[in-house]
């Protein structure tokens, strides 16, 4: 049997290199030494036309702020982190206007909301000037408005920092000081210029106004969007989608909204269309989808799947004319699905395998290697565990005897002899007793039929609400029998500390290898499965905050892994991360955080 339960490691000592007790070695890195406060030096132009030909190396001599020169008096220029030879990853710098020379309105950057959809926009502008410069590049992401470390707007005055990735200049080993001047002297300060300050409505004739238009139609833009997602608890719903909304992506690695004739625009069943006032949209009627067990189903390529993917999406805000601009999602929404060959650390799966062949107890269950279904059911608990309210899945990634045992196989193997309990038996339970409530897409089991609240076909893209008859057809007997009559609810678990350490060789060592995969110190971690992260920079992020939350002491050996995760999320800002390391990331949600953690292959787990 590949799979073990219960808490006990076999051996002594330290099996996973961590300290006792959660210690940690103090440390002080690169970013977090003291120094005394020194105002912007001046001449970088010179030095770094003195350092023509010099050793590579002598870059890291500029480290500090300077003046920019070419610029708008009082912009400054700070080289974070010089790069130690020329094929190593790019430095780090930091460009800072002042608020009053930005001359954003303040109404543009009054709330968090604003600030973040003002630097995003700047980020992408940024990006747009610098483009053809390959050894400048600013992180501006994709259709998501995400909280990044690339650009941040200072809640007092309205200033604008833009942080970027530089490869500093070099002929092999040598500094190319003439280059390198006129990327950092000439380059960044025309960007700057151009890029982050304002250009007020009828500023240079059309362009300024099309300029103040287009960055007051994104802040609101976002603003709507989170206006619309805050109102969906109030409304007793899990989910929007507007009218009008365009779901189809171009492809599965293009996530621009689809195109052509053949695209068709939602539109919303009359029973379940609802209408919201938004602060700048006014009126917005769409889709609202109740809270409870609601079942999508449908032909195949149908798009069953692709409304799923939208309101998985719909935790994140969207730039404008993406067409999910309005698709919005509980912040609690997690996605779920099989995952052969995961690890799970001392998870209570009881609730949906019981009685192993072996005698094992699955109220604390672990294993290196879980198979589809075990992965799935140990997901959904971790999922409540950190906070879920709303689950997502579909039939198409997720385990099939997890989600349904019929009546011909209860016939034919008996309940004794069959470990696994199915979902639909518990999914009741799940919002009834425990306020989760499941989206689910199914086109190939009716045994749902019974314990949905609501039941949406899909034909053809168009949706329509078939509830009623699907209760005609449910209440046909078909033999089958319940196998579980509640969900128990979750166990609490305390993370040990010691066993999320980032270090390797005395550095902290965390690395984002596209969205799949976070190098955490010694553990590669797979976040294939992690559908949710949308962006490779949140990867960074979650390693980031990992490494915030235990040297903060959130993670500490004694508090649940709950309540580590609301002390974060309580501090889990794009300053904080800058904390740990100056690099480009998005800040993640407290659910990809702990389904990374859950994934770290070294981890160890008590239980509360």
């Amino acid at each position: 049997m590949r799979e073990r339960s219960g808490g006990h490691r076999r051996g002594g000592g330290r099996p996973y290199g961590g300290r006792p007790n959660g210690e940690r070695r103090a440390r002080t890195s690169h970013d977090e030494r003291p120094h005394a406060p020194r105002g912007p030096r001046s001449g970088l132009a010179e030095e770094l036309g003195a350092l023509e030909g010099a050793q590579y190396g002598r870059y890291k001599g500029l480290v500090g702020r300077w003046e920019l020169p070419g610029g708008p008096g009082g912009v400054s220029l700070e080289l974070v982190r010089a790069q130690s030879d020329p094929y190593a990853p790019p430095a780090r710098v930091a460009v800072r206007v002042p608020g009053e020379l930005a001359g954003f309105p303040e109404e543009l950057w009054a709330t968090a909301v604003r600030r973040r959809a003002l630097a995003s926009y700047l980020a992408r502008r940024a990006a747009g000037a610098l483009r053809g410069e390959k050894a400048l590049r600013v992180d501006a992401g994709g259709q998501e408005v995400l909280d990044r470390s690339s650009c941040t707007v200072d809640a007092e005055d309205g200033s604008v920092t833009l942080r970027l990735g530089a490869a500093l200049p070099g002929h092999g080993r040598r500094i190319d000081g003439r280059e390198a001047q006129r990327l950092l002297t000439r380059v960044l300060p025309e960007a700057a210029e151009r890029t982050l300050r304002h250009a007020p409505s009828g500023a240079e004739g059309t362009e300024g106004t099309k300029d103040a238009e287009a960055v007051r139609r994104f802040v609101e833009t976002v603003e709507d969007s989170v206006a619309l997602r805050d109102a969906l608890p109030g409304l007793g719903l899990v989910g929007f989608v507007a009218d009008g909304a365009v779901l189809p992506r171009r492809s599965g690695v293009d996530d621009r909204p689809a195109t052509g004739g053949g695209v068709i625009p939602f539109a919303s069943p009359d029973a379940l269309r609802v209408t919201v006032e938004l602060p700048h949209a006014g009126p917005v009627s769409g889709m609202g989808l109740p809270e409870g067990v609601s079942l999508v189903v449908g032909g195949g390529f149908h798009g069953k799947s692709t409304l799923l993917r939208a309101l998985e999406s719909g935790i994140w805000d969207h730039v404008p004319g993406d067409g999910r601009e309005l698709v919005v999602a509980r912040p609690e929404t997690v996605k779920l699905r099989a995952e052969d060959g995961r690890r799970v650390e001392r998870v209570d799966v009881h609730a949906f395998v019981d009685h192993l062949p072996d005698g094992s107890d699955t109220s604390d269950f672990s294993t290196e290697n879980a198979s589809g279904s075990t992965s799935q059911a140990a997901s959904l608990c971790e999922a409540v565990e950190a906070g879920a309210r709303v689950l997502l899945i579909d039939e198409d990634t997720a385990a099939t005897n997890l989600m349904i045992r019929d009546a011909r196989m209860q016939a034919l193997v008996a309940k004794e002899r069959e470990p696994l309990t199915p979902l639909v038996d518990s999914i009741r339970s799940l919002h009834r007793d425990h306020g989760v409530s499941t989206v689910l897409v199914m086109g190939g089991s009716g045994d749902y039929l019974e314990v949905a609240d609501r039941v949406l076909m899909m034909d053809a893209y168009r949706p329509s609400d078939v509830t009623e008859r699907a209760r005609e057809i449910a209440s046909v007997p078909t033999g089958r029998r319940a196998e579980a009559e509640s969900f128990p609810g979750v166990v609490p678990r305390v993370p040990v500390p010691s066993s999320l350490d980032a270090e390797v060789r005395g550095r902290p060592r965390i690395r984002a290898r596209g969205e799949d995969v976070l190098s955490f110190g010694d553990h590669e971690v797979d976040l294939r499965a992690v559908e949710q992260i949308a962006d490779p920079r949140q990867v960074t992020g979650i390693g980031l905050a990992l490494e915030l939350a235990v040297r903060r002491g959130h993670v500490d050996g004694e508090r649940t892994l709950a309540a580590g995760l609301d002390l974060l999320g309580e501090e889990l800002t794009t300053a904080a991360l800058l904390a740990v390391r100056d690099e480009d990331f998005a800040v993640p949600r407290r659910y990809e955080i702990a389904a990374a953690l859950n994934r770290v292959r070294g981890l160890r787990m008590r239980r509360a």
